[in-house]
């Protein structure tokens, strides 16, 4: 009997598709041990400017943001260059093959690592920090989507079984609480932007003009215009360098669900039930006591 390689995938178990990594899961395609040591040995330089994420919380929306406010509204690097390309995950195993080293400053680099996974130049040289958060009901329920179309990840099974994943940390870069708490528990905080996505999706124009002002960037009103109408889902999902179209069928298949799938904040309230909605509430209300004062929208 003879199985497709989207067969084979979707067979797999954690340890076939994942490196722990520092008590957290890494996709194994997309994290090979050169590409992992290479990002502990990065130097950074103190113009870099660092989009950081927990895994489905605006990534790809912020790939899109910044390189406009750094190129001020011209709109050729987002159209021309794939965004893990523009903006690439410094772990990931791309990152050690584009010669970032000889980059022009400020080079514009991403991660998904929690605080206490950075390497060592990161606390000396304190880059620039952009942490977006996002309403982790939304969270789980975008990662779910995209577990069942990402053959590298494992099978996503009921939303049940994969809520329990998530709650424990079980799914790629480990707990969502971790991560943002601590991102939020982070010294030297004028060198960090906390931003969520709610915010970018209540006032984007605001949004950018708070990241231009962040990056340095004295930007126009016009141009401030021009880089939210571009960066709207509506349009941004059009982006063949953005929507992960170039990316093969059986790495991402995006009949099953498309990689910029809705791109709005509540959508939980159509995929999650009652008991699970106030099973999340219960554990983030206990989680988070210590941070009341985050903006993350209305959980509710």
């Amino acid at each position: 009997m003879s199985f497709s390689l989207t067969e084979l995938f979707e067979m797999m178990t954690e340890a076939d598709l994942y490196t722990e990594y520092k008590g957290v899961y890494l996709p194994k395609e997309l994290h090979s041990q050169e590409s992992l040591k290479y990002y502990e040995d990065f130097t950074f330089r103190q113009d870099d400017i660092l989009i950081v994420t927990y895994p489905k919380s605006g990534t790809t929306w912020m790939q899109e943001i910044v390189p406009l406010v750094q190129s001020e509204g011209d709109l050729t690097p987002v159209l021309k260059i794939p965004n893990w390309d523009r903006v690439p995950w410094l772990e990931e195993t791309r990152a050690h093959v584009l010669d970032l080293e000889n980059r022009a400053s400020p080079r514009l680099l991403a991660t998904h690592y929690h605080y206490n996974m950075m390497p060592a130049s990161f606390f000396i040289i304190k880059p620039k920090v952009i942490y977006v958060m996002r309403n982790p009901k939304d969270v789980l329920t975008s990662s779910y989507h995209y577990y069942g179309m990402a053959s590298y990840l494992v099978d996503p099974g009921t939303m049940d079984e994969f809520l329990q994943k998530f709650i424990n940390g079980k799914v790629m870069f480990g707990s969502w609480f971790d991560h943002v708490k601590g991102w939020l528990k982070a010294q030297d905080l004028n060198h960090i932007m906390y931003i969520s996505y709610e915010e970018m999706i209540l006032d984007l124009k605001d949004s950018v003009s708070k990241i231009s002002n962040f990056m340095g960037k004295s930007l126009g009103c016009e141009v401030i215009e021009k880089i939210a109408n571009h960066c709207v889902f509506k349009n941004m999902k059009q982006n063949k360098m953005s929507n992960y179209s170039l990316v093969p069928a059986e790495f991402m298949d995006q009949k099953k669900s498309e990689f910029l799938r809705k791109g709005t904040s509540g959508d939980w309230r159509n995929h999650l039930t009652v008991t699970q909605a106030e099973y999340i509430d219960a554990v983030y209300k206990e989680k988070m006591k210590n941070f009341k004062d985050i903006f993350l929208g209305d959980l509710n």
